[in-house]
């Protein structure tokens, strides 16, 4: 039997001696390089957080005090010591989440993940505990993997260090290069001084002493405040040159560090400071993602940040690639269009490889601009660079669009700036769970004046209407798409003068302008396969239909409406929320235009969906070709709302209309 089965909640951990914290961090490590490897997940990360995490559980009491992660990525070895250790179902369709999950455990706090957001939550949960009387209690935040890069994080850090009472520790968990490692003797000797140093500042006594005296001083008279100034300057030169404070405690907060983040003493020893503090405090830790891991270490790009299941031994995928991805094409056509535009110029935010831009950057490393987790910023600095002359093309992973929305409207829209922005992992991206669907973006996107969207159906599509959408110098542009493997290509029978595509009509050549075909289905980017099934199903029960690909879905296009004419139901079929999506946008232009024929709106619900595969997240949500085509049929036979418009000289039908 091993430690890591005896842990079953924080307070384990206070039995083990030092020898055996250390032979449960190995051990954490060999069982989170076995099962993730089996299951997939986020390796690199969580292998860097193995002391941290266990010295936070050591130090403070969860759950009466908050353990805040940002991002929640980094949150595995938290769930292995708060009795989560069934990893077999990791990131699978009920299974343990990916992310902490406020079902899963009362350890567990913040579910978003979303960056730099940890920081606003310690705030409001210190405040809180102020207020209802039990500020005794701490807020830990653990901030790592480039969450500091964001803005807000500095908003909240600015309004923690206002009150110098409130009980917060923020654990900087530092795994890049903004500090330079250092080795040898000298470096021990100064890193065993300055945890000496620390441990005198972070004293009571020294806080109250140091208050006295600066009171005595600047009410001394023009000597004393003179002789105050003078003191506090010196003592701030020396104190940066022997352990560089930096940025923190310009910002007026206690900083302790920065120490070792796998030498579990000194984890514990930093923290057992912070904690004595009473105040806020920044504890800062040196760490290596995919640490204890040779496989994770090599990787240069991300240090296995993310993997799929693969073999433990090596690190190498267990299914072989060759599978073309969304992002691969992206990234491919991009750089050719950046081959042959100058004024194409590239932004990300802290996501470089994962959204394609990595081969852009390679052929033209000066006009590819990664401003970190900072997407504001991003489409604010897009704007800017458009007036000047540029035309950026800003690719973010759908779902983190969301925090840009203001800047789209009020930087880019309302200037009518040619900004082009690209999302990747748009709909049900699946494992990731809730946070991390782009679901949320057609309709986001629908509100905006001039935008316009694209969504294609297949690699061809997508090149070619990346192309159109850089060709845009007057407007906002985006182009999004899924996450995964890219399918079959779908050729269009017509591409109609709007740039329309017509995938079938069934029956084949049949005539839709006598107004009795049964079904308009418009198929929006990836839900083409979906719709020609559905197509497929309704003829084998006898019912017309037509399955049209918009390619553009804003502005809409004319042809759509015309088609909708002709046709006695609509269905729009698209892996965004139904509330305000395309289908919502068309059949409020078919009512301004006149036509009455019924819509039906199929998408994802509004509520927050569960991970699973994306496959399993559209079965639970009914987006089959089986659902959507038994609900057509119903609707096509009058028992099911909308009803479908009656043919010449049929009744209008009474199955399913509700009573008043």
């Amino acid at each position: 039997m091993g430690l890591l089965e005896t842990i079953h909640s924080p307070q384990d951990l206070s039995k083990l001696s030092s020898s055996q914290m250390a032979a449960l961090a190995a051990e954490i490590r060999r069982f989170l390089i076995t099962n993730v490897a089996q299951t997939g997940g986020h390796l690199g990360p969580n292998l860097g957080v193995v002391e941290l995490t266990l010295g936070i559980h050591r130090v403070f009491d969860s759950p009466r005090d908050s353990i805040v992660f940002d991002t929640g990525h980094q949150s595995y070895v938290h769930k292995l010591v708060t009795g989560r250790q069934d990893f077999e179902t990791l990131r699978q369709q009920g299974g343990l989440s990916g992310y902490p999950d406020r079902a899963e455990s009362v350890h567990d706090i913040v579910e978003s993940s979303h960056a730099s957001s940890s920081l606003s939550w310690a705030d409001g949960i210190s405040r809180a505990r102020q207020l209802t009387g039990e500020g005794d209690r701490y807020v830990v935040a653990v901030v790592g993997d480039g969450a500091l890069t964001g803005g807000m994080a500095w908003e909240a850090v600015n309004n923690i260090a206002a009150d110098k009472k409130r009980r917060v520790v923020i654990v900087v968990n530092d795994n890049g290069r903004s500090y330079a490692p250092t080795i040898g003797g000298l470096a021990d000797q100064l890193a065993a001084l300055r945890s000496t140093i620390d441990k005198f500042r972070t004293h009571k006594v020294y806080e109250d002493t140091l208050d006295w005296w600066k009171r005595k001083l600047q009410n001394g008279g023009l000597f004393g405040q003179f002789a105050y100034k003078s003191l506090h300057a010196a003592k701030k030169g020396i104190k940066d040159w022997w352990a560089p404070q930096g940025l923190f405690e310009d910002l007026g907060m206690k900083y302790i560090g920065p120490i070792d983040g796998h030498d579990q003493a000194a984890v514990e020893d930093a923290l057992r400071q912070a904690r004595n503090y009473g105040g806020p405090v920044i504890v800062h830790a040196m760490t290596e993602k995919g640490r204890g891991y040779a496989p994770a270490r090599a990787h240069e790009a991300d240090q296995f940040h993310a993997v799929g299941v693969i073999d433990p031994e090596t690190g190498e995928p267990v299914e072989a690639g060759g599978a073309q991805s969304w992002t691969s094409v992206f990234a491919n056509e991009i750089a050719e269009i950046a081959d042959e535009r100058e004024d194409i110029v590239g932004i990300t935010g802290a996501m470089l490889i994962p959204v394609g831009l990595h081969k852009f950057a390679a052929q033209h490393p000066d006009r590819v601009f990664d401003v970190g987790i900072a997407e504001q910023h991003a489409l604010a600095s897009a704007a800017g660079m458009a007036y000047g002359g540029l035309h950026p093309v800003v690719a973010l992973y759908a779902t983190f669009l969301n925090r840009a929305f203001d800047q789209l409207l009020m930087d880019v829209a309302l200037h009518k700036a040619g900004v082009t922005v690209v999302l990747d992992r748009a709909g049900v991206t699946g494992p990731d769970g809730p946070s991390h669907h782009g679901m949320w973006d057609l309709s986001m996107l629908q509100i905006i004046p001039g935008l316009h969207l694209a969504a294609p159906r297949d690699a061809t599509r997508l090149r070619e209407e990346l192309r159109e959408a850089v060709a845009i110098d007057n407007a906002p542009s985006v182009v999004r798409f899924s996450k995964g493997s890219v399918g079959s290509e779908v050729q269009a029978i017509e591409r109609l003068s709007d740039g329309v595509d017509v995938l079938v009509r069934r029956p084949a050549g049949a005539d839709t302008s006598t107004g009795d075909h049964d079904v308009l289905i418009v198929s929006v980017g990836a839900m083409s396969e979906l719709a020609l099934d559905v197509s497929g199903r309704l003829g084998a029960q006898g019912i017309s239909s037509t399955v049209v690909d918009p390619r553009w879905v804003l502005p809409v296009p004319r042809s759509i409406i015309g088609l909708a004419a002709q046709h006695r139901i609509v269905i729009v079929i698209e892996d965004g929320v139904r509330a305000g999506g395309v289908g919502s946008r068309i059949r409020q232009e078919m009512r301004a235009a006149g036509v009455d024929t019924a819509l039906n709106e199929v998408g994802l619900p509004v509520e927050f969906l569960a991970h699973g595969t994306r496959a399993q997240v559209l079965e639970r949500v009914g987006l089959t070709a089986q659902q959507v085509a038994h609900d057509v049929v119903a609707q096509v036979l009058g028992t099911k709302v909308p009803f479908a418009r009656p043919l010449p000289g049929q009744d209008l039908p009474t199955g399913q209309l509700p009573k008043i």
